[in-house]
């Protein structure tokens, strides 16, 4: 892997001369941020070695490099998930190569059902903490101890002092945020009404498909971690109405405008803690 891994390091960096120490992780729907980079490189992930590419809707699949004021910037527009046949190390594979090229800081963006009924379409939930109910782990099989420990601790997966500084920038821009627990299921199927009524016995306010293998491996390199769900429908048997990919992708754009508002003011913020 590790030899992968400098491979592709080296094609980003024939086409990028930029070294961030910050990235984002962009979920479905949730792509436009990449387009406020200035003096942006895009590299399609076909491009780049070992990357997977991403099949599904309303995931742009390239790497974007470039400015943000002052601060440099990395965006991963689109990423891989289990439901498309990806195994854990592939899933991985993007955060590991923006570790090796220098990002200490990852920001995950994802689109979630609401589980919690205080939640409303639209709304954005800052990641507490997650359960992981995919039935995998990327770190399962040998460990590459130059990466990180064997049994790296995960009780602050999802760093303390940048949920506070989100919630602090957030408040300073009139964006409402809330704090919640994500729970991340295989997929591709929606949960079901039964599944949902589980899930929010055991503490998860949203649900998704993606972001905690990703958070996983991040925490095993010792990278600080923020998460961002974006309500984009409420989970099965909560609304008498069914669920669709299609309203995933509207309320994404719904709130593009407010997402990128939001991670312009808070990623200078976040590198500065770092």
């Amino acid at each position: 892997m590790m030899a992968a891994i400098r491979e592709a390091v080296r094609h980003i960096q024939t086409r990028v001369q930029r070294r961030p120490a910050v990235a984002v992780v962009l979920g479905s729907g949730l792509g436009a941020f990449a387009d406020e980079l200035a003096e942006r490189v895009d590299i399609p992930y076909a491009e780049i070695p070992g990357w997977p590419g991403s099949t599904a809707v309303g995931h742009a699949g390239k790497l974007a490099i470039g400015r943000l004021g002052g601060l440099d910037v990395a965006v991963m527009a689109g990423r891989a998930h289990l439901y498309e046949g990806y195994s854990p190390a592939q899933v991985t594979y993007g955060v590991r190569v923006l570790q090796a090229l220098g990002v200490r800081s990852i920001v995950f963006t994802n689109a979630a059902g609401g589980i919690n009924r205080a939640l409303g379409r639209g709304g954005l939930v800052l990641i507490s903490d997650h359960l992981n109910l995919q039935g995998s782990n990327p770190l399962v099989g040998p460990n590459a101890d130059e990466l990180g420990p064997r049994f790296p601790d995960m009780s602050e997966a999802y760093a303390p002092a940048y949920r506070e500084t989100a919630k602090q920038v957030a408040a300073e821009l009139g964006i409402a945020v809330t704090e919640g627990v994500y729970a991340a299921v295989l997929g591709p199927s929606y949960e079901t009404p039964a599944e949902i009524r589980y899930l929010r016995t055991i503490g998860a306010d949203v649900v998704g498909m993606s972001t905690v293998p990703e958070v996983i491996v991040a925490n095993h390199m010792s990278m600080k971690v923020l998460g961002i769900s974006c309500v984009t429908n409420m989970a099965a048997g909560i609304l008498p109405q069914k669920i669709n990919h299609e309203e995933v992708l509207e309320t994404g754009a719904m709130v593009r405008d407010t997402l990128v508002r939001y991670l312009k003011s808070l990623l200078p913020r976040l590198e500065a803690q770092s």
